[in-house]
């Protein structure tokens, strides 16, 4: 019974709270430069979130302009390896399997009893999610302690992005479990590549206190700078990035989740919720 009214009182501050000016308030924290306040946030949330800084190629507080820059902070060179083989599937972030398998009668399974539209996750468009109805996905929940850069699991095209206007919900499990349509009702960044195998979606989502979502080709595009809006931004410049290659950040949070055609590929065996993920590794191989 605690825990479940602890759950319900989570929820309920979440509700009533101004998310998106508590997330760009924290925002303007995590750019701040003051030396003392910068090392100070940094050096707490290591120690809170016991963070891993020997992977990093800046290790103290005082190396980092700002939190930010210590957030999307670079790995050291080799520390996570990128699968090969054409076929293969390399993690596209450091975390933690959330949900993974079949998109079924376009919904994608969320948390118990709960799951979402694959249509209203991908912006309200029929024509960009109609090749992923009956595919699979996987959602990949970030920690805090997580390393935030997201990778390519897959070499391929930018075919287009939008940028789709939403709450900004937490995303953990007790939020997934109850909160209906979680993923397809906060704030998120769309991209669709093209591959030698087929689309791939890539959907950042958005969560509480996340400052901005970032792409390596459009820079900050959650939140936007002028109307909160679904802004389809097409495809102003030949993108193409290479299986491993960075392709996004979040300062702070949160979320990725992948969709793939229809008996275009399978995941590991292996994987299951719960199950942890170094960016990189194999987590699944083309049919």
């Amino acid at each position: 019974m605690l825990q479940t009214l602890k759950d319900a009182l989570f929820i309920l501050l979440q509700q009533i709270l101004p998310q998106h000016l508590l997330s760009r308030l924290v925002g303007g924290l995590a750019s701040c430069r003051w030396v003392w306040l910068k090392n100070f946030l940094i050096s707490q949330f290591i120690d809170y979130f016991n963070v891993d800084m020997s992977l990093a190629k800046k290790q103290q507080a005082s190396d980092f302009e700002n939190f930010n820059e210590f957030f999307t902070r670079e790995l050291k060179d080799g520390v996570r390896p990128i699968c090969d083989g054409e076929q293969t599937l390399a993690s596209p972030a450091d975390g933690a399997i959330s949900q993974l398998g079949d998109i079924k009668n376009g919904r994608i399974f969320q948390a118990k009893g709960q799951d979402f539209s694959l249509v209203e996750l991908l912006g309200g468009s029929q024509e960009r999610a109609a090749p992923f109805e009956d595919g699979q996905f996987a959602t990949i929940y970030l920690s805090p302690k997580d390393y935030h850069r997201v990778h390519m699991p897959v070499t391929g095209t930018l075919k287009e992005m939008a940028y789709v206007p939403g709450d900004l919900y937490s995303v953990n499990q007790t939020t997934a479990e109850n909160i209906p349509q979680l993923f397809a009702r906060n704030e998120r960044v769309v991209t669709v590549f093209e591959t030698e195998h087929g689309p791939v979606a890539m959907v950042l989502v958005g969560a509480m206190i996340v400052a901005a979502v970032e792409t390596v080709w459009q820079g900050q595009v959650a939140p936007p700078k002028r109307e909160l809006k679904v802004t389809e931004y097409g495809q102003p410049q030949h993108v193409n990035l290479e299986k491993g290659e960075e392709m996004g950040r979040f300062l702070l949070g949160s979320t990725v989740i992948l969709c793939f055609p229809k008996d275009t590929m399978a995941w590991d065996s292996q994987l299951s919720a719960g199950s942890a993920l170094a960016m990189g590794e194999e987590i699944g191989q083309y049919q």
